[in-house]
C-alpha cells in the first residue's frame, strides 16, 4: 500500500564510538529525526561529551544501546539532556511504525550491551505485526553483507535474520559489524543498510515521490 509520508526525514547512524567530529558532522544535517543506533562510546566512557553534541536536536534525537552501553546508562543520558530513550520503543512516523532495538548477540569481548539469541529473539517479538515497519536496531542479520567481517566470516545475529524474513519490514538499519559499514541490501521485500558513522538519510518524501513506498 502507499504511504503517506508528509516530508519526513529520518538520519540514521551508528558506531560513533567517541568520534566528537563525525556526531557533530551528523547533527548538522537537517532532518526531522535523528536515531542513534547504538556504540555512541568504548566501553561506556564518555557518554555525556556524546550526550552534550546529541542536545543540540534535543527532542528529535532517539537513542538505543549498542553493545558497548547499557540500556540504564541510554535511560539516564537521554534524561539528562533531553534525548527519547528508544531501547524497545515504538512511534509513528509519516506512515510507518518505527521500532528500535539495541545490543548485540553475544561477541568474544563480553561488551556491557550483549543479548542471548534467544533474547533477542524474544524482544524482537515485540514489533510482530507492525506494517509498514522501519526497523532500527544495533545487531546485524547473520550472513548477509551488513554482518560480515574478515576472511568472509559473519558476525550478526540469527535472531535478527529470522526476525526480517518474518516481518518482512520495509526499511531495516543496523550497525555493530564496522567492516561493513555502509553495505547495503536487499533482503526479500527489506531495503536493509549497515549505516555505520557516516549514517544514512531516509528521505520519505522522495521514496513516495519515485513510488518506493
Amino acid at each position: 500500500q502507499r504511504v503517506r509520508s508528509n516530508g519526513m526525514k529520518l538520519l540514521i547512524f551508528s558506531d560513533i564510538h567517541s568520534d566528537a567530529r563525525a556526531l557533530e558532522r551528523l547533527m548538522a544535517i537537517e532532518a526531522d529525526y535523528y536515531f542513534c543506533a547504538g556504540d555512541l562510546v568504548n566501553w561506556s566512557r564518555g557518554l555525556d561529551a556524546m550526550g552534550e553534541i546529541l542536545q543540540r536536536r534535543g527532542e528529535r534525537v532517539y537513542v538505543i544501546p549498542g553493545n558497548h552501553e547499557t540500556a540504564q546508562q541510554i535511560t539516564d543520558l537521554c534524561g539528562r539532556f533531553g534525548l527519547n530513550d528508544f531501547q524497545g520503543g515504538k512511534i509513528e512516523i509519516g506512515g510507518f511504525h518505527v521500532g528500535g532495538l539495541g545490543y548485540s548477540n553475544p561477541t568474544p569481548f563480553d561488551t556491557p550491551g550483549e543479548y542471548s539469541e534467544e533474547e533477542l529473539e524474544q524482544r524482537l517479538h515485540a514489533f510482530d505485526g507492525l506494517k509498514p515497519m522501519i526497523a532500527i536496531c544495533h545487531a546485524p542479520p547473520f550472513g548477509t553483507m551488513l554482518d560480515r567481517i574478515t576472511n568472509l566470516r559473519h558476525g550478526g545475529s540469527r535472531s535478527m535474520r529470522d526476525f526480517l524474513q518474518r516481518e518482512k519490514p520495509r526499511y531495516f538499519f543496523c550497525g555493530h559489524i564496522h567492516e561493513a559499514a555502509g553495505a547495503q541490501e536487499k533482503l526479500g521485500e527489506t531495503s536493509a543498510m549497515n549505516v555505520g558513522k557516516k549514517g544514512y538519510l531516509l528521505d520519505l518524501d522522495k521514496q513516495a515521490e519515485l513510488g518506493l513506498i
